[in-house]
């Protein structure tokens, strides 16, 4: 590989946004011609049995001529999540101490300690 090949393999600018097993890694970098492009890559940590772990990495290459689509897009995405479900991470809910507070007297919500788990191969 040459210099320049070496070179456009480097990052310009990076951000990394580290959220539970997953991380995404956003770099900045060149093509060939010298214009800069994004690459999001989602590594997730999976741990094996015997304590050994690997990662599964997806990336998107996104360039400059598809920027105000996609962040049109992105940003519809997301509001209808937050207008639909609002800001509550409901998977949290599923967490064994999970305890739902009432916001309005401070109290825990106990009817989700009620909950009795279910093996789909008992249906």
């Amino acid at each position: 590989m040459g210099e320049k090949d070496l070179m456009d393999q480097e990052e310009i600018f990076s951000k990394v946004l580290r959220a539970g097993r997953r991380t995404y890694f956003f770099d900045v970098r060149s093509t060939k011609a010298g214009d800069y492009y994004l690459t999001i890559t989602e590594s997730k940590k999976f741990t094996h049995d015997d304590g050994s772990f690997h990662y599964k990495k997806h990336k998107i290459y996104l360039y400059k001529e598809d920027f105000q689509a996609f962040r049109e897009n992105m940003e519809e995405m997301m509001d209808y999540i937050i207008d639909e479900k609002g800001q509550e991470v409901i998977s949290e809910r599923h967490q064994k101490d999970f305890k739902k507070e009432d916001t309005e007297n401070g109290e825990v919500d106990q009817t989700l300690d009620n909950f009795t788990d279910v093996d789909f191969d008992d249906i």
